[in-house]
């Protein structure tokens, strides 16, 4: 048995499940090492030194990936991974298999990136849940483009609202293909009745990029607002939500 390999192979894993380097080649002299670089200028320093606001995206999130590949260092790789998908959110809201698919993204560093984004969904639901009323339209926007906007497939989700209109929960009900995702009016009425809303916001995203409603669209919200309404169930809003924009009916008068 040959006990070295044994230990180089431990060590790789041990490297790969603490989010570390996957690529087992060596590193290559033509990429400094961060931990090379002027003690002021490395990103874990600058971070406790003069706050995480003093630090550029690539930075921030070279600090979550932990290293880089061979050849690029972890701001590097980070540079790359944020050109790649045209910035943070794109990047954060990223599937899985995409990012696996990424020149040293293992599923550990893919793990990490998922993980960052669900802790920011969270914490603006946790706003939206917290607030006295559910009334700003630009945090429920914002909420829904970061959840809903960088999906591949068509979604439908309710945001369910008590008599206070406060956020009960925030459910997706329904996924689909690329430009569709079939409904279930009565599936909606039961999930309300479930949580004892009082109102709701749909909510569906359109994976094409333009968030413009359909007809088709317009006449499922109709036919919801018409179902739900039988059981005091008023439809505030219905969001068309693309990764740049939303629409919101209420704002187009088409409730």
């Amino acid at each position: 048995m040959n006990t070295s390999a044994n230990n180089d192979d431990a060590s790789i894993v041990g490297r790969e499940l603490n989010g570390e380097c996957v690529d087992r080649e060596p590193q290559s002299p033509q990429s400094e090492s961060i931990a090379n670089w002027q003690l002021q200028e490395q990103p874990r320093y600058r971070l406790l030194h003069e706050g995480a606001e003093a630090l550029a995206n690539a930075e921030l999130l070279a600090l979550c990936l932990g290293s880089g590949v061979a050849g690029e260092d972890a701001v590097a790789m980070a540079r790359r991974l944020l050109k790649q998908f045209g910035g943070i959110g794109a990047l954060l809201s990223a599937p899985m298999p995409e990012l696996l698919q990424c020149h040293g993204v293992g599923s550990a560093k893919a793990s990490v990136i998922k993980a960052i984004q669900e802790l920011s969904l969270r914490d603006v639901e946790h706003e939206l849940a917290h607030a006295d009323q559910f009334a700003d339209s630009a945090s429920v926007s914002r909420f829904l483009r970061r959840r809903m906007g960088h999906e591949p497939r068509e979604t439908f989700a309710c945001l369910f609202l008590n008599a206070r209109n406060q956020l009960i929960s925030f459910e997706v009900l329904f996924r689909g293909s690329v430009d569709r995702a079939h409904v279930h009016a009565r599936e909606v009425l039961r999930r309300g009745i479930e949580v004892n809303a009082v109102a709701v916001v749909l909510a569906h995203n359109h994976p094409s990029g333009s968030p413009e409603p359909s007809q088709a669209d317009i006449q499922l919200t109709r036919r919801l607002a018409e179902l739900l309404q039988q059981v005091d169930i008023r439809v505030l809003d219905h969001i068309v939500v693309a990764a740049g924009a939303c629409v919101s009916f209420a704002q187009r008068g088409l409730l």
